[in-house]
């Protein structure tokens, strides 16, 4: 967006750009409006970080507007908790997207830039809890981090995350995924000085209750400095590590 408003006024300036065009190129400020469709393009100016797109319960002919606009102004785009039919549908009208199935993630089909130089690690305590873990994963990515991920190193061996902790303190931000009794981020927090987000999941049995168990159980962390975002939330989880590291980290 930075870049798009300084070729404006580079364009107004030499005239190739009359007042009446940029003025209308103004008029996309702050936010995009498409009547039941309001697109705030300004966020990456006042916030660092793009609008993400929230899949879930938007018809198709939304969605093909939403994607419309993201590539007639040649912006990035993510859209998370997205279902695979409605990825199918949208391949119809865009050839250049792609699917991350694991993660329910659609972007283009683009390798993300890498904006920021610390890095974020991706820990799950399960292979169930894979889903989250990669939408963490690639929210993370395509926000402009560094990112690597660690899966199923859960405390019921215990061996398996030690063997982790010689190059926890490497990373500006780890993100910590659990499911069932959720006992892995206070674990993790134990071993390191790094800032950590958990990810509660829905993973476990009965008394799990959908993952307000290991919700509640990050809460009460004995080990200090464990910040816990929503159930099931692998995005919020990347979207608050990515703040972090912008604070650590100077943008490129």
């Amino acid at each position: 967006m930075k870049e798009r408003i300084h070729k404006q006024i580079e364009l107004l300036k030499s005239g190739q750009l009359s007042e009446q065009e940029f003025f209308k190129f103004l008029e996309n400020m702050p936010y995009e409006n498409m009547g039941n469709i309001k697109l705030d393009f300004h966020r990456k100016i006042r916030r660092g970080l793009p609008e993400v797109i929230y899949g879930s319960g938007k018809s198709i002919d939304q969605l093909v507007k939403i994607v419309s606009k993201f590539r007639d102004l040649d912006e990035e785009i993510l859209i998370t908790r997205i279902q695979k039919d409605k990825y199918q549908a949208l391949s119809q009208s865009f050839s250049n997207l792609v699917y991350h199935e694991k993660a329910r993630i659609v972007t283009f089909d683009k390798e993300p830039k890498v904006e920021l130089g610390g890095k974020i690690m991706v820990i799950s305590a399960g292979s169930s809890d894979e889903a989250v873990a990669e939408e963490a994963y690639v929210s993370a990515r395509y926000l402009g981090n560094r990112v690597d991920k660690e899966y199923d190193v859960g405390v019921a061996c215990l061996s398996r995350i030690l063997d982790l902790q010689h190059k926890l303190n490497d990373y500006s931000v780890l993100i910590v995924i659990a499911g069932m009794e959720g006992a892995l981020p206070s674990v993790v927090a134990g071993l390191t000085s790094t800032p950590l987000l958990a990810v509660p999941t829905s993973v476990g049995y009965g008394a799990n209750f959908q993952g307000l168990a290991a919700l509640l159980a990050m809460l009460n962390s004995c080990a200090g400095g464990v910040s816990v975002v929503n159930i099931d939330n692998g995005f919020g989880a990347a979207y608050q590590a990515t703040l972090i590291n912008r604070k650590i980290s100077p943008v490129s």
